[in-house]
């Protein structure tokens, strides 16, 4: 009896681990891409009554084309008539519009700024925050590097890294792991640790 209670178990917890992310990434879909309907209301009336496009497929085409106006004016801000253009948009929307530069800054400490600093422009570093002589250390996320040798880093918290701690330490407390993505960190973090093994391992030579 014991053995196929476990059985069962195992067998249900296993369903369960194939089930609910699919579930959860489609949930998580759904809710997006009805706050991005809401937003594209407008347009996608617009197109329903001068195209052959109907409902779900005028909202798909409304966000391809915003996904690709972002990635043209991604081309165009990479030429010198773009960075010119932009910096003048730039300047004149931070002085006209409350809070723009707080949302740009915002952004910029998150995905980086260009000059390797920024949540997801790592690197990926194992952090000894009680110093270098004890043998605790967090998996964090360098975000700045200070002119006298110290780093400031992120150490998210499991499972939901959006929140965490942010830590000043000296530079003999940080051991950069270059072999690590920023990604395969948050993976294990919000694994709860789950292949650290694999993500600590020295590199090989």
């Amino acid at each position: 009896m014991t053995r196929v209670k476990t059985f069962v178990t195992l067998t249900l917890l296993g369903g369960l681990a194939v089930v609910l992310p699919i579930a959860i990434f489609i949930l998580l879909f759904q809710w997006l891409f009805g706050q991005i309907s809401d937003l594209l209301a407008p347009v996608v009336t617009w197109l329903e009554a001068h195209t052959e496009f109907k409902d779900t497929l005028a909202r798909l085409v409304v966000i391809a084309l915003i996904l690709g106006g972002c990635f043209l004016i991604g081309l165009l801000v990479k030429t010198s008539v773009g960075r010119w253009a932009h910096r003048h948009l730039d300047h004149w929307l931070g002085r006209l519009a409350p809070g723009y530069n707080t949302i740009k800054d915002l952004v910029l400490q998150f995905i980086g700024s260009g000059a390797g600093e920024g949540v997801l422009a790592g690197p990926v570093a194992r952090v000894r925050i009680h110093g270098p002589e004890t043998p605790l250390s967090v998996t964090a996320i360098v975000t700045s590097r200070h002119d006298n040798g110290d780093y400031t880093v992120y150490v998210p918290t499991a499972p939901v890294p959006t929140s965490g701690f942010v830590y000043h330490v000296p530079a003999n407390c940080v051991e950069i792991l270059p072999d690590v993505s920023v990604e395969a960190a948050m993976k294990s973090i919000v694994a709860c640790g789950s292949g650290s093994a694999a993500l600590l391992a020295p590199a090989k030579p």
